[in-house]
């Protein structure tokens, strides 16, 4: 699947080094593509003010897009407590 640029994408791994996790969304800001690789997107999340929490580069089996059936939940950061 092909994600179009700034299109919401669930991350479908966790990432704990960059602060995140499976479910948080973000946004594609770029499409990557290598000969005989597998397409590679830049997708910026943000926390609920807007500022970007973390920019991270990662193969598009790691994301998914959204359904009617998901549901946007809110997880307070520990260094935000």
């Amino acid at each position: 699947m092909n994600f179009s640029l700034y299109s919401d994408v669930i991350l479908l791994n966790d990432l704990p080094e960059e602060g995140l996790f499976t479910g948080d969304i973000g946004t594609v800001v770029e499409r990557h593509d290598a000969s005989g690789l597998e397409a590679g997107y830049s997708v910026e999340f943000f926390d609920m003010l807007g500022n970007t929490v973390a920019v991270v580069t990662l193969p598009m089996s790691y994301f998914r897009m959204p359904t009617c059936a998901d549901r946007p939940t809110v997880r307070l950061m520990a260094s935000a407590a």
